[in-house]
C-alpha cells in the first residue's frame, strides 16, 4: 500500500498522522518507508529527535518527481506513507500520482472544509490518468462535544469523497511523543490515541478492499457513524 497523506492547507496534522500510521503498520513486523515530501522536513526532524533504533525508514524527497523515483526507493518495503507538502502544487501532484490512496486530513473548522476544495481538485485531476486512485477524508484534531465536530461530516458531503468513520481527537500526547521522536504506541499502546490511529488504519484497509464495492463501504460507514451518534 502506498498511502499519501495530503492537504494543501497547512496545520491540519499531516505529519502526526503520517508518522503514527507508519508506526501502526510497522507494529505488524512489515517493512515501512515514510517519505517526507515537505520542504519543511517535519518527519525528518521527528526521526532525528529519536533515541535508539528507528521504528521504520524515513527518507526526504521534497521533489516533484516522487511518482517517478518511488518505485526504486520503495523496493523491499510492504508499505509506503507519504507525508505531503502543503501549498506546493507540483509536489502535491507528484505525491498523489505516486499513491494508491490519498488520505485528506481535515480539522473540524469552516476554514479547513472550504480549503479542502483545492486538494480535491488535484486528486480528481490525477484520477483522469490513474483510474484506480482512491481518496477519502479523515477528521483530525477533533474536539469532543462540540457542534462543529459533529457537523463536519455533513459539511464535507458536498465533496465527491467519503469520510472515514473513525476520527482522531485533539490530544496533547501527540505533541509530547513527537518531540522525542516516538510514536503514540510507545507511550500508551492501549490508550485512546493509539486506538484512534488503529481505527483509522482499519478504515483505510477496508476502503482499499477491492472485494467491497463503494456502496458496501458507504453502508458500513453509515452504520458505524450512526452507532457513534447513538452512543453520544
Amino acid at each position: 500500500m502506498i498511502l499519501g497523506v495530503l492537504n494543501q492547507k497547512g496545520g491540519v496534522g499531516k505529519t502526526t498522522l503520517s508518522v503514527n500510521l507508519a508506526a501502526a503498520l510497522a507494529r505488524d513486523g512489515e517493512r515501512v518507508l515514510l517519505i517526507d515530501a515537505d520542504p519543511q522536513g517535519s518527519a525528518l526532524d521527528w526521526a532525528a529527535a529519536r533515541q535508539g533504533e528507528p521504528l521504520f525508514s524515513v527518507a526526504g524527497l521534497p521533489r516533484p518527481s516522487i511518482h517517478k523515483e518511488l518505485p526504486s526507493l520503495s523496493n523491499g518495503y510492504e508499505h509506503v506513507v507519504i507525508d505531503g507538502s502543503p501549498r506546493v502544487t507540483d509536489l502535491a501532484r507528484s505525491a498523489i500520482m505516486a499513491s494508491d490512496i490519498v488520505l485528506i486530513p481535515v480539522q473540524p473548522s469552516p476554514y479547513d472544509i472550504w480549503a479542502a476544495e483545492e486538494v480535491v481538485k488535484l486528486v480528481e485531476e490525477a484520477q483522469v490518468f490513474k483510474e484506480n486512485l482512491k481518496s477519502c477524508f479523515v477528521i483530525n484534531r477533533k474536539i469532543a462535544n462540540t457542534a462543529i465536530g459533529r457537523d463536519v461530516r455533513e459539511a464535507l458531503a458536498k465533496y465527491p469523497f467519503s469520510v472515514l468513520p473513525s476520527s482522531v481527537a485533539q490530544r496533547v500526547v501527540y505533541a509530547e511523543v513527537a518531540a522525542t521522536g516516538r510514536s503514540i504506541f510507545e507511550v500508551d499502546n492501549q490508550g485512546q490515541a493509539a486506538n484512534e490511529i488503529l481505527a483509522v488504519l482499519t478504515d483505510i484497509r477496508e476502503f482499499l478492499d477491492e472485494r467491497k464495492t463503494h456502496h458496501d463501504w458507504v453502508q458500513t460507514q453509515q452504520s458505524r457513524t450512526g452507532s457513534s451518534r447513538e452512543m453520544g
